[in-house]
């Protein structure tokens, strides 16, 4: 669907003019020091049913906490066959965004809305009109599914009728790489999802997993036992020019890559019997460097944000934790209990597998303030996430 919005200023009295407000600054480095950011406290009134709830589900996730004394922000809208807000600063009395929209699609809408209010007041793009890849494990077998960040209109975009696991989106397309145990052992295959067509990326003799794709998308990392190790590999998005990066007598695995597509991170041992670590290494090749992350331990499924500031991962300590640590190495912080953790473009929200009821459900978590909104539940267990960008 295409949207139309168009930008309706509203004078109060004759000469008054619309004042420039500088963006609230959202300090989100603070979560490596382990503190708490607190919400941004907002009023809102006006928009009803879907739409409503939609708004605040959109910035209880970014960062913003709905009080009726104090606000610092004020949000009024309706949505009568448009849908259409405006935001005031409190404290001035500024008006500092107007916006109305039509179409059919009152939820689109209402996620548009939401990401131009994060931006007025945040300076930072919102994420409420992406998209996840995530698998669902049904009885015996399991596919990929792909919805909007919250959950809603999952669509089945794999038809396997057996194991699937990993999706990986490449970036800037719709296009999935994902896992399959179809015929055999596991092989890697990438999936257009506009056309539905799929073919093999990586089918060599043993095991092939854990694809991740470069953020420029050329490069495509994974985990082979072709050499009886499981070792760390890269190559093209095409499959060619496949190198082997890792050798040792250890397995490798959850390989993730820095924002620059220079170097990768994943999940290895030094020797026999060590505890599982963080290691970067460069995607040309080259000697592997342990990242510090303090006493947290039995590590996997490292995510490096995507502004190359942090990495997230899960440790294993009893329960299963989403840890973040500086991307350079530091004392790994825990967030919240759970696994499977991803960032999103916004390098602030993480999107994560929490375990409830015999199930799986996805589950957002807003780093910096440290709070939890699960998405919308679908039958099924739902695990291993995967966000657009």
């Amino acid at each position: 669907m295409k949207l139309r919005s168009s930008l309706y200023i509203f004078w109060l009295m004759a000469g008054l003019q619309l004042q420039a407000q500088a963006p609230q600054e959202l300090d989100i480095e603070r979560q490596n020091r382990g503190e708490v950011v607190k919400p941004i406290p907002v009023s809102m009134s006006g928009f009803t049913g879907e739409v409503d709830s939609v708004i605040r589900f959109d910035l209880y996730v970014a960062g913003f906490e709905f009080v009726t004394d104090k606000p610092q922000y004020t949000i009024v809208g309706k949505n009568n066959g448009t849908v259409e807000g405006r935001v005031n600063d409190a404290v001035s009395q500024a008006q500092i965004m107007v916006k109305a929209y039509n179409g059919a699609n009152q939820r689109a809408l209402a996620h548009t809305l939401a990401n131009d209010i994060i931006f007025a007041i945040t300076g930072k793009k919102g994420i409420c009109l992406s998209k996840i890849a995530f698998k669902i494990d049904r009885g015996g077998s399991s596919e990929i599914y792909v919805s909007d960040y919250d959950g809603h209109g999952a669509a089945q975009v794999t038809t396997d009728k057996n194991q699937v696991a990993m999706p990986a989106w490449v970036p800037g397309q719709r296009k999935l790489l994902y896992c399959t145990w179809k015929h055999g052992p596991t092989q890697i295959y990438i999936q257009d999802l506009n056309q539905g067509v799929r073919k093999g990326l990586a089918q060599y003799p043993g095991s092939n997993f854990s694809p991740a794709v470069s953020p420029d998308g050329r490069r495509v990392a994974m985990i082979l036992s072709k050499t009886a190790n499981l070792e760390l590999f890269v190559c093209n998005i095409d499959g060619s020019n496949l190198k082997q990066l890792t050798k040792t007598k250890e397995d490798e695995s959850s390989p993730c890559w820095a924002p620059d597509s220079s170097t990768i991170c994943y999940v290895g041992r030094s020797g026999l019997g060590e505890r599982a670590g963080l290691y970067k290494i460069s995607a040309s090749g080259g000697e592997p460097r342990r990242v510090r992350v303090g006493n947290v331990v039995n590590l996997t499924e490292p995510d490096w944000s995507p502004d190359g500031k942090s990495i997230v991962f899960t440790a294993q300590m009893g329960s299963f934790s989403v840890c973040t640590v500086p991307a350079e190495g530091g004392e790994a912080k825990i967030l919240t209990e759970g696994e499977d953790p991803c960032w999103a473009a916004n390098s602030r929200t993480v999107i994560f597998t929490r375990r409830h009821k015999n199930k799986r459900v996805l589950s957002l978590l807003d780093v910096p303030t440290k709070r939890v909104k699960d998405a919308a539940q679908i039958s099924g267990s739902c695990s291993q996430a995967s966000w657009s960008r």
